[in-house]
């Protein structure tokens, strides 16, 4: 199974944590097979005088949808994550690990929904996932990550 997340960080030494949290899912979800550029943004749904540095990643793995979200979150909190942004309220955070696609699974739960419901609203998010995964159909919306992005955010 193919699963794309998306990357951010606000705090510390923002590339060394995202080539952290890469190492971390490599070693507990699965096998890196792309990896974006680093993408520095503005901050997205709050202010805050520290930029983010985005990207986006293509691991293979053997793990559940639900396995994937544990072990994502794991690695936050392990990584300094201290809250997750609970009803459209965000803040500065260390790392921030969002599961966006798990192959063309459509999963709806209160725990974990698929495709991620706000990915394509958010530029941060779909630059670097349309530079690794231009071709692939966002399974609800029926375009491809490069229709999506060209056409909200060019």
């Amino acid at each position: 199974m193919y699963v794309y997340f998306s990357l951010g960080t606000n705090l510390g030494n923002k590339e060394q944590n995202l080539r952290l949290a890469v190492q971390y899912i490599e070693k507990r979800i699965g096998k890196v097979i792309s990896l974006s550029a680093f993408y520095a943004t503005a901050p997205w749904g709050f202010s805050s005088d520290n930029a983010f540095l985005n990207a986006a990643v293509c691991i293979e793995t053997m793990l559940s949808p639900l396995e994937v979200l544990s072990e994502s979150q794991s690695i936050e909190r392990e990584m300094g994550r201290i809250h997750k942004s609970v009803n459209g309220v965000y803040s500065d955070r260390v790392i921030d690990v969002d599961l966006l696609l798990y192959d063309d699974l459509i999963l709806d739960t209160p725990t974990l929904k698929l495709p991620h419901p706000l990915m394509q609203e958010r530029a941060f998010v779909m630059e670097p996932l349309a530079e690794i995964a231009p071709d692939v159909m966002h399974p609800v919306l029926g375009k491809t990550i490069q229709e999506l992005y060209l056409g909200t955010f060019t």
